[in-house]
């Protein structure tokens, strides 16, 4: 059976740790804001998966919720466009973990390529912990709670994603066809009105009995038009339409996202682990003292010194904001000794502090304003809990573990 999903549906989240800095923006945050205009999008404060790293010191990831929240919202996010809320706020997720647990084997989660790497880049935490193995299984319970269809991530969490596709999988195996299930397809058509159930079913006989596969395009697309019918009954009536029984939870599909080429101010990743970020919320004059004190090429000792921007940190602050002609001039200037370190740092301030200027304005305004964060938050948890409470309906049901 081919996996049903909705395909509008996007689901991400993010550890509540700390202040965000423009890594997570130019990695994560525009992304989100192209995103929420094409799809449905469901972003959360991810502070359960904060606590399997931080569980002996969770101060911090209490503070960082409503802070990590307003640097969404200054970059763009729109809580009219996104459902935006905390994962704790829905226990649905922790149900759903629960009840995959089950069913999971304990090697697949022993051989996801990050539990390993972690471990050792982690050594001064102790991760031996079931939150720490089992935390793809929690994000694996995020996603399907929502029948994403699809997950923004870079390439090292791929394996993450199949991961949660080999989940769905063995699930939708052990539990997937309803012991009413054509009972419940039948009333599910009865819900669309009678032209539009008619229409379903003769293209449904078209297909079934004559292999018309334009017909059964068409009846995919009359399905997923109903504005009275469920998802989780939509998905029954496409499971129908084919022959097959309902898949419970479909599998989700990675949505790549470019890797972010956000240096740090020593010429690393940038990461608040090295101390070399530079936030969404930094004032200018911050900003310019981060920027001037950035290490040059080694090679310039003097002022009249030749330098090579390949091998200075700043050069590739240049190549993600500043002009080509701006470029120009820093390499002629630079491998010429005709300005300074100073001056080839100038523009990359003033770039970066003209991008954080609205951020700062609309942090501020939220800021002088806690009630809207914690309304905004608030009604997305209604939303999601709704979302995730018929998928956990589904999934109950599927289990036998509800009694009429």
């Amino acid at each position: 059976m081919a996996a049903l999903v909705p395909v509008t549906r996007v689901v991400s989240g993010m550890r509540p740790t700390g202040r965000l800095h423009l890594g997570h923006y130019h990695g994560v945050l525009k992304n989100w804001v192209r995103l929420q205009h094409e799809y449905e999008c469901l972003f959360f404060v991810a502070d359960w998966h904060a606590l399997t790293t931080h569980y002996e010191g969770p101060a911090v990831v209490a503070r960082s919720v409503r802070e990590m929240v307003i640097d969404w919202l200054a970059a763009g996010i729109d809580a009219h466009s996104a459902t935006l809320f905390v994962q704790s706020d829905i226990p649905q997720h922790a149900e759903l973990h629960l009840l995959l647990s089950m069913m999971t084997p304990l090697a697949w989660l022993e051989r996801v390529p990050t539990y390993k790497d972690q471990q050792e880049r982690l050594r001064e935490k102790d991760l031996d912990t079931y939150g720490f193995l089992g935390y793809p299984l929690l994000q694996t319970a995020d996603i399907l709670a929502y029948r994403a269809a699809f997950v923004p991530v870079g390439e090292d969490q791929i394996p993450h994603i199949e991961f949660s596709r080999e989940i769905a999988r063995r699930f939708n195996y052990l539990y997937g066809r309803e012991k009413d299930f054509v009972e419940r397809a039948e009333e599910a058509l009865r819900k669309m009105g009678r032209k539009p159930a008619k229409a379903y079913q003769d293209l449904r006989v078209a297909y079934l009995e004559r292999g018309d596969s334009e017909a059964l395009d068409t009846a995919r697309a009359l399905v997923e038009r109903q504005p009275n019918v469920t998802l989780g009954d939509k998905e029954r009536l496409l499971g129908y339409l084919e022959g097959n029984g309902r898949l419970i939870l479909p599998e989700p599909q990675p949505l790549l996202t470019n890797e972010s080429r956000m240096p740090g101010l020593d010429g690393q990743k940038m990461s608040k682990s090295y101390g070399n970020t530079i936030s969404l919320r930094e004032t200018p004059d911050e900003v310019t003292k981060k920027v001037r004190t950035m290490p040059t090429d080694p090679s310039r000792v003097r002022r009249a010194d030749p330098g090579e921007p390949g091998r200075c940190p700043v050069w590739p602050f240049h190549v993600i904001y500043s002009s080509t002609e701006t470029r120009a001039w820093v390499e002629e200037g630079c491998r010429s000794a005709r300005i300074g370190c100073l001056e080839c740092k100038q523009p990359v301030i003033d770039a970066i502090n003209a991008e954080l200027a609205p951020i700062r304005v609309r942090a501020e305004e939220l800021e002088q304003d806690p009630s809207r964060v914690r309304t905004i938050l608030a009604e997305g948890a209604r939303r999601a809990r709704d979302i995730a409470e018929e998928t956990l309906v589904d999934v109950r049901r599927a289990m036998n573990l509800i009694w009429d």
